[in-house]
């Protein structure tokens, strides 16, 4: 595993570049599976619904891994062929003691940044417009409209466990975002896509603000 700033470029403009991008997702897709497993093993004394919900995260993550690995296959390539990085799993690890933690900073943040990446790299693809390129770009509105339904039940697993432990969750999630050096997110925002997922327009001013 490498570090995000060490894996290669990758444009779309090139088969080989393709199949690197989409590799790369894949990897993060991969990566989702066992978050979700984690979210379910690790956390204990959390309702019913929350082991529900994340046994149902992971089965869809799995349903994306497996699209995105027969698209490299039809490509010539397989999971596995090219360098991959370990950025989501390094937050898992980071919260591994406090479920809080892990529902602010990765899906809310980790797994939200595909909701504001999705949209670019498909404009990117259909820009290519070979036959390879399009077909990633419906793989990725399949898993951008799931991605929506995976942020929200962080939102509401993390404002769920706010109102127990009687914090605020906007203010708490700055200080979360500082003590396990959460990565600062950048612009541009998919705000409709934020919005859908539950994010509260002040949330959205706070990470335009950020």
């Amino acid at each position: 595993m490498l570090r995000h700033t060490q894996v290669a470029r990758r444009s779309p403009a090139t088969p080989e570049g393709r199949a690197i991008l989409i590799h790369a997702i894949a990897h993060i897709e991969f990566n989702a599976i066992n978050l979700a497993l984690d979210a379910v093993w690790r956390f204990d004394g959390m309702p019913r619904a929350y082991y529900l919900d994340w046994m149902r995260v992971a089965a869809e993550e799995a349903k994306h891994f497996r699209l995105l690995r027969d698209h490299l296959r039809g490509q010539g390539h397989d999971y596995g062929d090219f360098p991959a990085h370990q950025g989501l799993w390094t937050m898992c690890e980071k919260t591994q003691h406090d479920v809080l933690a892990r529902m602010a900073l990765v899906p809310r943040t980790m797994e939200a940044r595909g909701l504001d990446a999705t949209p670019q790299i498909q404009a990117k693809l259909r820009q290519v417009g070979a036959p390879d390129a399009l077909a990633a770009v419906a793989i990725l509105d399949v898993i951008l409209q799931d991605e929506v339904g995976h942020v929200a039940i962080g939102n509401h697993w993390y404002r769920w466990l706010c109102d127990r432990a009687g914090q605020d969750p906007e203010t708490l999630y700055g200080t979360l975002v500082q003590r396990y050096e959460a990565p600062r997110l950048k612009p541009p925002f998919n705000e409709a896509a934020r919005r859908s997922a539950g994010f509260s327009d002040a949330e959205l001013r706070w990470l335009q603000q950020a």
